[in-house]
């Protein structure tokens, strides 16, 4: 079975910032994309960021400029730096991921338990 595990939540003040990580494990063939979706309270679900293997990126409007998603394909990880926090950002942010366990595997999409980041002052 396949993990990925969301580290790096908390608190922080309007204007800090923040680096989420996530950490897949388990048998896996490989993970692409990889990515940052969030949900807040009443709201739906949401992409944040998105990166494939090779490296490409895709953000929401709401965050350019202001989030950078990486990844270390070694270590099937991919983190999150969030810069320039806003309230609105306040969310439960899951980490993505559509898994190969073999190559000849279709690809599974993935989710985390979630890291609670809350901005407030």
């Amino acid at each position: 079975q396949v993990q990925l595990v969301e580290s790096g939540g908390g608190l922080v003040q309007p204007g800090g910032s923040l680096r989420l990580s996530c950490a897949a494990s388990g048998i896996i063939f490989s993970i692409d994309p990889m990515g940052w979706s969030r949900q807040a309270p009443g709201k739906q679900r949401e992409l944040v960021a998105s990166i494939t293997k090779g490296g490409s990126t895709v953000y929401a409007e709401s965050v350019k400029g202001r989030f950078t998603i990486s990844r270390d394909n070694a270590k099937n990880t991919v983190y999150l730096q969030m810069s320039s926090l806003e309230p609105e950002d306040t969310a439960v942010y899951y980490c993505t991921g559509d898994v190969k366990r073999s190559v000849l595997s279709p690809p599974r999409a993935t989710w985390g338990q979630g890291t609670q980041v809350t901005v407030s002052s």
